[in-house]
């Protein structure tokens, strides 16, 4: 099933644990009661629950994202502007397409965030293909560009008429995904006021869809062969350039899951900077699985523990800083990269 038991999986909660308990030392509180407080915050009620597995579908679409380029032997570290161009293309879509009957408009949306998200993608792997240009850059520079254009977008012809706010006006209601409430109250059942959605399944079947292509289809093959060594992929009569941009572009489209669960799940319009950082959180989360596709939800899990854990500690405990979830996510990143380096 290609999901080894890896260390990482392991450690990480605790290093994180870890490192939380250090800050709150630091500040004179008792870690003990922030570590209850952080428990209970992440998974300590059923609000809590959805909150938690909300965050953890940003990060499974941007771990998959980054994984499926890492096992190409690409560091894509564009994931966040590949949301946000994601978003843009869902939005204009959602709104333009709000006369068509249910469910037309959703299936609308949802194509054109992949088709923006793997296309903006897709460029910086063409300049790595065919100009020599290295993707690490491209990417980091076209999360700028993205952030620039989403700005332009939503103050210019995106706007909602009227208003003075940098977001479009609500997309149609055939537009929007099921939340979880929805479902709990057609059944007569307590709703728990988290924006906890549908995408959550649509991340899972992205998790086995991104298996099968890596470990089950000839394209994933070829493409690991030429993580493993582009001039040996070459020599063996493999096409590089289609594989790179291959690879790219499926990573885009997954980018776009963040963009589905945000914007069609949440918010219900467009609005700036709506991935919050979940695209380089993404980064973290490949890491941690090993950049394994089934390993992906674990480990997104736990970054999407401590994302909702955080907020509500930061309310419990006012002197402890919002950055305090940084800090672990630094902490485990640091433990995956020492435990790689002691494997090797």
């Amino acid at each position: 099933m290609n999901l080894r038991f890896s260390p990482g999986l392991a450690v990480a909660p605790l290093a994180a644990l870890a490192a939380t308990s250090v800050c709150a030392v630091a500040v004179g509180e008792n870690p003990f009661a922030v570590l209850r407080a952080l428990a209970i915050g992440g998974l300590g009620s059923a609000e809590a629950l959805a909150f938690t597995l909300y965050y953890t579908t940003d990060f499974i679409f941007t771990g998959l994202a980054v994984a499926v380029a890492y096992r190409a032997g690409l560091f894509n570290i564009g994931v966040e502007g590949q949301s946000l161009v994601a978003g843009a293309g869902l939005a204009m879509a959602a709104l333009t397409g709000e006369a068509l009957p249910a469910p037309l408009p959703l299936a609308a949306a949802v194509c054109a965030a992949m088709i923006f998200g793997a296309g903006w993608a897709i460029v910086p792997g063409w300049l790595q293909a065919r100009r020599g240009s290295h993707i690490v850059i491209t990417t980091i520079m076209f999360n700028f560009i993205a952030s620039a254009l989403l700005s332009w977008l939503l103050v210019d012809p995106l706007r909602a008429p009227g208003s003075m706010q940098p977001e479009t006006r609500p997309f149609p209601a055939s537009s929007r995904l099921w939340r979880l409430d929805d479902i709990l109250s057609a059944l007569g059942w307590p709703t728990t006021g988290s924006p906890l959605n549908i995408s959550l399944l649509l991340a899972l079947l992205a998790v086995i869809a991104a298996n099968i292509y890596i470990f089950r289809t000839r394209a994933g093959f070829e493409a690991r062969v030429m993580g493993a060594n582009a001039d040996a992929a070459a020599y063996a009569g493999i096409a590089v350039p289609p594989t790179i941009m291959l690879a790219m572009g499926l990573s885009g489209a997954l980018a776009s899951g963040v963009a589905i669960n945000e914007l069609l799940g949440a918010q219900n319009r467009l609005i700036l900077d709506f991935p919050a950082g979940a695209g380089f959180v993404g980064i973290a989360v490949a890491l941690l699985a090993g950049t394994r596709p089934l390993a992906i939800p674990l480990a997104a899990l736990l970054f999407g523990f401590l994302t909702q854990g955080g907020a509500e500690l930061g309310l419990e405990y006012p002197r402890i800083s919002p950055y305090i979830v940084e800090a672990a996510q630094g902490v485990t990143v640091l433990v995956i990269g020492a435990l790689l380096g002691l494997r090797r």
